[in-house]
């Protein structure tokens, strides 16, 4: 009988991009709930490229799988949430197709949602995408993050949980 190891995942507190585009403070976004901070702390990413993918800046559990939104939980505990573009769940949906399932664990840059920003663009919408830690008031140590451009899958910073 064949058994079959479960990969080992070793942990990390490195963050990768999502997108392609240039990083910005989460306090410049155009929308008051991502830039007060009032769904955690974060940053922003302008995109700037036609790449339809939409990847995972950590390894973890998927904890939420809505198209325009997608949770991850880190092993530490710490919970990042993806949210591309401003107002996008108006759209219902209609540019996103998710490619994972909640409770499927995912490695960093896996692809977990495409995106058609045509659509974004055709309905007037802000293409930011925002990576926040949902949990960062209880179990956030410290968030370092390069303001930088970066190209998908590329290391952007470290976000450390509070031990």
């Amino acid at each position: 009988m064949l058994h079959f190891k479960k990969k080992e995942q070793v942990h990390t507190d490195e963050i990768f991009a999502p997108v392609t585009g240039q990083v910005i403070e989460l306090s410049t976004v155009s929308d008051p709930v991502f830039a007060q901070k009032m769904m955690g702390e974060g940053f922003a990413i302008m995109p700037d490229a036609d790449e339809s993918a939409v990847v995972a800046p950590v390894s973890g559990e998927v904890i939420i799988a809505q198209g325009h939104a997608f949770g991850i939980r880190r092993d530490d505990g710490l919970e990042f949430l993806v949210h591309v573009g401003i107002d996008t769940v108006a759209l219902k949906g209609a540019p996103f197709k998710v490619h994972v399932k909640q409770g499927k664990q995912v490695v960093s840059g896996e692809k977990i949602i495409t995106v058609d920003w045509s659509q974004i663009e055709a309905a007037q919408l802000d293409k930011t995408v925002m990576v926040l830690i949902t949990n960062s008031k209880t179990n956030l140590a410290a968030l370092n993050v390069d303001y930088q451009h970066v190209s998908l899958g590329d290391l952007l910073g470290k976000a450390s949980a509070k031990a």
